[in-house]
């Protein structure tokens, strides 16, 4: 216990000492850090904060150390997590493949690919994006059909991807590819490759929102080295399975913001909005209806917050998330939905806020959000996918 007290005050005094201050203000979604070689830093500080916390591993905190992460145990990490917060620290790096590459790879992945990719995904030097899902194979995922042959010296691929999140700003993408045409599931392998390959066409796709974070990915006659692939070929499946639990657990987080914009620590919270817009009375939200909603949704995000804390420290270091994933991107998803619009419904009016200089940025940005979180429950799976996935592999029920 010594050792813990010790870490937590470890943690405590570097935060303090090397947490830039001009990002303890409120943050948005244009202060992300998404890193990659075009990298662009709101803030110069943002770049300082991700290269302090890649120096100590901490943007991959459990990852081995071998590889530039942490090697934090499952203890240490919560409390570096906490700490974090406590202090309101913006994340020093959002990172897919930190999220959902990274896992995989450390199960998968050649001792030559890890030596590659990790230490520059920790560092924020490469942005990652998801080759998956295609215009004929969505939720049908195995479905897909950009081919990919075998010419020897390298492989060939053609086809293409939809929903390419950020795929117009990514440096390498990880992409299912057919390699058999004759079957199905035992016909796809997992490649990597980068995005300037001559053959690679992106083109961006504009959301109701108004932003332009997905993407149309063509691919026409595109050489991929042969030891870019990952795992065995025509054993893909299995590694996009297991990746797709992660990116399920990332989304599920979205239903963990605090009621920022983004999700940042220190951006607008439920609470704050409620007080602006219908006034308080003695430190209370003045209206005893909203006031009641509010509480309500509070009681679920902490009841979520604590479940999937709880579930993390069960799991073994370095274990898949398991098909519990699918409850915490079901349930996740559509907290974040009711945030938006509970949000929205506080605003009154001005959350129709839009383009108008009627309207202030806060709000603008929230009658966004609330149009972005709709699709929070298509990506990485449908909810319908979910409940068939609980139903199933969870519940134990039987197919019909």
């Amino acid at each position: 216990m010594s050792d813990i007290n010790t870490f937590k005050t470890e943690c405590r005094g570097w935060i303090a000492d090397n947490y830039p201050a001009s990002l303890k203000a409120p943050a948005t979604e244009a202060d992300a850090v998404w890193g990659g070689k075009n990298a662009v830093y709101k803030n110069p500080d943002s770049k300082l904060w991700l290269d302090r916390m890649a120096s100590k591993g901490w943007t991959a905190p459990t990852w081995p150390k071998e590889y530039g992460g942490g090697g934090l145990n499952n203890e240490e990490n919560r409390i570096l997590q906490s700490e974090l917060m406590k202090a309101n620290c913006r994340m020093a790096l959002s990172s897919f493949g930190i999220w959902m590459l990274g896992p995989v790879l450390l199960k998968y992945g050649t001792e030559a690919q890890k030596q590659q990719h990790l230490p520059k995904i920790i560092r924020g030097e490469i942005r990652w994006c998801q080759g998956y899902s295609e215009p004929g194979a969505g939720s049908d995922l195995a479905s897909l059909q950009t081919a990919c042959e075998d010419k020897g010296d390298h492989w060939l691929v053609n086809g293409s991807k939809i929903w390419t999140s950020y795929g117009n700003h990514a440096d390498w993408m990880f992409c299912l590819v057919r390699t058999d045409k004759s079957v199905k599931h035992d016909g796809i392998s997992f490649i990597l490759f980068d995005m300037t390959t001559p053959g690679v066409v992106v083109k961006p796709i504009k959301l109701i929102s108004g932003a332009s974070i997905f993407c149309e990915s063509f691919f026409d006659n595109v050489k991929v080295p042969k030891e870019n692939m990952v795992g065995e070929i025509n054993k893909g499946w299995t590694i996009a399975k297991e990746l797709l639990q992660h990116e399920r657990s990332m989304v599920a987080g979205f239903g963990l913001s605090k009621g920022g914009l983004d999700g940042n620590a220190g951006a607008y919270t439920m609470l704050s909005i409620a007080k602006d817009y219908l006034g308080e009375v003695d430190g209370k939200i003045a209206d005893p209806v909203k006031r009641l909603k509010v509480a309500e949704f509070e009681i679920k995000n902490e009841a979520f917050a604590l479940t999937m804390e709880r579930v993390t420290e069960e799991a073994k270091a370095g274990g898949s998330p398991g098909a519990a994933s699918s409850i915490f991107k079901l349930y996740g998803t559509e907290l974040n939905k009711k945030r938006y619009e509970l949000m929205t419904e506080l605003m009154g009016m001005q959350g129709l806020g839009w383009d108008s200089d009627s309207f202030s940025t806060t709000e603008k940005n929230i009658t966004r959000s609330w149009l972005r979180s709709k699709g929070n429950s298509i990506e990485g799976g449908t909810s319908e996918i979910q409940k068939n996935i609980i139903a199933q592999n969870v519940l134990g029920l039987p197919k019909r």
